[in-house]
């Protein structure tokens, strides 16, 4: 039997192993950049404000890093199991369930970071 942990870390690394056959070299770099920044907008904004962020943003790779987070959360036995709409779920649902989400996503961004930065090529910037 499989430890919650290793769950986790499976999941980010299945989302990012389909990135890896999707996109081309450039839009890798892009998209492990947004990664290294989400945890900490998440950080200083709150998990709700980051992720409305992400959805915004103009690169779809933003909406694919947002909907690879909501695949985690929004799971049979995520914080938000029945829930289609991570924001709406985010806004619907108590503070307690929002900090164990938000505590969820940066533990889950944890791995996540570390298999984009193992598969995918640094960025200038980096």
């Amino acid at each position: 039997m499989r430890t919650y942990e290793q769950k986790r870390a499976t999941d980010a690394l299945k989302r990012v192993e389909q990135i890896d056959k999707l996109e081309n070299s450039e839009k890798k770099k892009n998209y492990r950049a947004y990664v290294d920044r989400l945890g900490p907008t998440i950080v200083v904004n709150g998990l709700g404000q980051a992720l409305a962020s992400e959805l915004a943003a103009d690169d779809p790779l933003h909406k694919k890093l947002y909907k690879n987070l909501k695949g985690w959360l929004c799971r049979d036995n995520g914080v938000y199991p029945k829930d289609k709409d991570l924001l709406c779920a985010i806004m619907e649902h108590d503070e307690s369930k929002y900090l164990r989400a938000q505590a969820e996503a940066l533990a889950w961004l944890e791995w996540h970071k570390k298999f984009c930065r193992a598969k995918f090529p640094k960025g200038e910037d980096d």
